[in-house]
C-alpha cells in the first residue's frame, strides 16, 4: 500500500509540474518543443569528454524573480522558470526581457544522494549569461563572469546533513549596454540582431568526488610522431600520486601509461587511425587517479588523431591541410539559435540535427558564429565528423570597417576593463574547448566588431594554442598576422585580396533569402542579401555561386563559408527554416555541387 501511495504522489507531482509550465508566446516553434518535459529537461550527461558514473541533473522548474538591480533576495518569487532556458525564451515559460537595470533571481532545492556520504559535492553550471552569484543555504559560495564557459564550486562545507539544500542564483546581464562578449544579442532585435539571452542557458548539475579528483584533461595529438599527449589536472594531489591512462579501440585496450601528477602522459600508438570528416574515428580512454595504490578517481574520455596545418602547394598557393594533405574546407555559417529556446536547443536530438543536416548537404566544416555551444554539440561534431571554426563571441563597439584593403585606420580603443573581459573570456573559451578534435580554427575577431590590438591578440591566441590555425580577423580589418586572410563578400564569391604568405579563404558569402509563410519569426520585415520566391530559384542561385567558387578554389581560396545553416529571427537566408520544419533548397543537388567544390583541389 505504501509503495502505491508513493507512486501516486510522484505522479501527482509530475502532473503538477506539467500543469504549471508551458511554452510562452505565439512565435513559431520546432517539433522538439513538444518533447520538452519539465521533469526531464535535457537529461543527457553534459560533459562527455570527461565523464563520471555518478551525477545528478538539477534542470527543471525553479522559482524566479526579476527585480531592480541592487535589491536584496526576493521574499516572494514571480513564478516558475524552466532551467536551463533563458528568461527571454518561450521554453523558459517566462518569455520576459530582463535588461541591464534588473537582476534575475533563481531559487531551487535539491537533495544529496544517500550513497554520496563522505564525498565532496561539486556544483556545475554549463553556462550563465553574464555575471553570476551563487548561494547555498544562504551562504555565498562563489561568483563568475562570462556567458559562454562552464564553472563549478565545491559546496561540501555548506551542505546541511539530512535536509534539502537551498540553491539561490543571482544573474545580471547588461546585454548591449555593456562591453562584454554577447554575440548577436541586443535589447531591440532587428535585421541581423537577435533577442537577448539572460541567465542560465546550459545544464546545472552536481557530482560527488573524492577530495583528490581529476579536474581537467588536456589532450594533444601528434600524428607526425604517432603520439597522444594527455595531461590531467588534479585537485588535492600529493607527492607520489599517479595518473594512469588506458587507450581503447573498440573496447579493447591497446595502450596503457602512468605518469606522476603534473606530467603529461605521452602515449605512442602503432599505426594510429586518423580522424577526418570522411572517417571520424575516436579512441576511448579511461583515466585513473591512483594514490597510495588505491584508485581515488576515474573518468572516461576520448580523443582523435588528427592534424591541422597549412603548406604551400606546387603552384605556390598556401593551402589548409588536414593530416598533412591539402584539404578544402567548406561549410555553413552556423549561428546556433532556436525560435523556442534561443541559445538553448530544446532537446539533445535538436542540438545534433543541424550537424546531421550540414553533413547531408555535403559540407565538411561548420563556422560556429559568435557563439559557443554546450559541450555535447562539440562531441556530436567529433562523432559525426565535421571540422569547426570557433568564433569568439563579439562584444563592445565596431570602429572603422575596411574589408577590401589592408587596414590603415585606427583600431578600437577598448577601455582597460573591456580589454580585461575580452582576454579573460577568450582564454577561458580556448582552454575549455581545447580537447575537442573537431575544432581546427580559432577566430578572435569578426568584421572589425570589438577588434583591438589585432596583431598582439592574434599572436597571443596562436601562442596559447599552437596546435590550431588562427583566423585573425574574419571579414576585415585585415592585418598581415595569423595563418589566414579571410574575405567576406555578398552575395556571390569574389577574391578581391590575396595573401601569398597565408591561407586565403572566403569566410562568408551567399545569404540567398527565401521567406516561407507559416515558418517566419516575423510576418514582415524579413531580411536576406537577395530574395527569391521558391526552392528551385534559390537552389539554382546557390549552384551558380558554387560554380564561380569552384574556379576560385583553383586560383587560391582554401576554404569557404556559406551564410547560413538556418533562418534566424528576421533573417531568411538559411538552408532550413528557423523552426527546422522545411528544407528550402534541393539538398541532393546542393550535395552534388558541394562535393565538386571540395574536390576541385584534387
Amino acid at each position: 500500500m505504501k509503495r502505491k501511495s508513493i507512486l501516486f504522489l510522484a505522479l501527482i507531482s509530475v502532473f503538477a509540474a506539467n500543469a504549471q509550465w508551458k511554452p510562452q508566446g505565439d512565435k513559431i516553434k520546432t517539433k522538439w518543443a513538444e518533447q520538452v518535459d519539465p521533469n526531464k529537461t535535457l537529461p543527457e550527461y553534459p560533459r562527455p569528454i570527461m565523464e563520471r558514473d555518478q551525477w545528478k541533473n538539477l534542470n527543471g522548474l525553479w522559482n524566479y524573480s526579476i527585480q531592480e538591480f541592487g535589491k536584496t533576495a526576493p521574499s516572494k518569487y514571480d513564478g516558475q522558470i524552466l532551467v536551463p532556458f533563458a528568461a527571454e525564451s518561450s521554453l523558459s515559460g517566462v518569455m520576459k526581457n530582463v535588461g541591464a537595470k534588473n537582476e534575475l533571481w533563481y531559487e531551487t532545492n535539491f537533495s544529496i544522494e544517500s550513497n554520496w556520504n563522505g564525498k565532496n559535492i561539486l556544483l556545475h553550471f554549463g553556462a550563465v549569461d553574464w555575471k553570476t552569484e551563487v548561494f547555498i543555504n544562504d551562504v555565498k559560495v562563489g561568483s563568475h563572469t562570462g556567458g559562454y564557459t562552464p564553472f563549478s564550486f565545491d559546496i561540501t562545507p555548506f551542505i546541511q546533513k539530512g535536509k534539502n539544500q537551498k540553491l539561490v542564483v543571482k544573474v545580471w546581464d547588461p546585454s548591449n549596454d555593456g562591453p562584454q562578449p554577447r554575440g548577436k544579442q541586443v535589447k531591440n532585435p532587428e535585421g541581423i540582431w537577435y533577442t537577448p539571452v539572460t541567465g542560465i542557458w546550459q545544464t546545472v548539475w552536481i557530482e560527488p568526488v573524492n577530495a583528490k579528483n581529476i579536474s581537467e584533461l588536456k589532450t594533444t595529438p601528434n600524428i607526425d610522431q604517432n603520439t597522444i599527449s594527455i595531461k590531467a589536472d588534479v585537485n588535492g594531489a600529493e607527492k607520489g600520486d599517479v595518473v594512469e591512462i588506458s587507450v581503447l579501440d573498440g573496447g579493447k585496450e591497446i595502450a596503457k601509461e602512468k605518469a606522476v601528477v603534473g606530467e603529461s602522459n605521452d602515449i605512442v600508438l602503432n599505426a594510429p587511425k586518423l580522424w577526418s570528416p570522411e572517417s571520424p574515428f575516436l579512441y576511448q580512454t579511461k583515466i585513473r587517479l591512483i594514490s597510495k595504490n588505491k584508485v581515488v578517481d576515474e573518468v572516461k574520455s576520448y580523443f582523435a588523431m588528427r592534424k591541422i596545418s597549412s603548406k604551400r602547394d606546387e603552384n605556390g598557393i598556401m593551402r589548409m591541410q588536414l593530416n598533412n594533405k591539402d584539404y578544402f574546407q567548406y561549410g555553413p555559417l552556423d549561428q546556433g539559435w532556436w525560435p523556442d529556446g534561443l541559445y538553448t536547443a530544446p532537446t539533445d536530438e535538436a542540438l545534433k540535427y543541424d550537424i546531421i543536416k550540414t553533413k547531408e548537404l555535403g559540407f565538411n566544416m561548420i563556422r560556429k558564429h559568435v557563439k559557443v555551444e554546450p559541450e555535447r554539440w562539440y562531441t556530436h561534431c567529433d562523432q559525426l565528423g565535421i571540422l569547426v571554426w570557433q568564433d569568439m563571441p563579439s562584444g563592445d563597439d565596431q570602429p572603422i570597417w575596411q574589408n577590401r584593403k589592408y587596414f590603415d585606420g585606427t583600431e578600437l580603443q577598448r577601455s582597460a576593463k573591456s580589454e580585461e573581459i575580452y582576454r579573460k573570456e577568450w582564454r577561458e573559451i580556448m582552454d575549455h574547448l581545447y580537447s575537442y578534435p573537431s575544432i581546427v580554427v580559432w577566430v578572435p575577431f569578426n568584421e572589425a566588431w570589438g577588434q583591438f590590438k589585432t596583431v598582439e591578440i592574434t599572436e597571443w591566441t596562436k601562442n596559447h594554442d599552437p596546435s590550431r590555425l588562427t583566423n585573425s580577423s574574419s571579414g576585415g580589418n585585415h592585418f598581415q598576422t595569423g595563418d589566414i586572410l579571410d574575405l567576406h563578400n555578398y552575395p556571390g564569391p569574389e577574391m578581391y585580396l590575396y595573401d601569398a604568405r597565408r591561407v586565403t579563404v572566403l569566410g562568408e558569402y551567399g545569404g540567398i533569402g527565401l521567406p516561407l509563410e507559416g515558418h517566419l519569426w516575423r510576418a514582415n520585415d524579413n531580411w536576406g542579401y537577395i530574395k527569391f520566391k521558391n526552392e528551385a530559384e534559390v537552389t539554382a542561385e546557390y549552384i551558380k555561386y558554387a560554380k564561380i567558387l569552384k574556379n576560385y578554389v583553383k586560383n587560391g581560396f582554401s576554404a569557404a563559408v556559406y551564410t547560413q545553416t538556418t533562418d534566424v529571427e528576421g533573417e531568411v537566408n538559411g538552408f532550413i527554416t528557423y523552426d527546422r520544419k522545411v528544407d528550402k533548397m534541393d539538398f541532393k543537388a546542393i550535395n552534388k555541387i558541394n562535393t565538386e567544390v571540395i574536390n576541385a583541389l584534387n
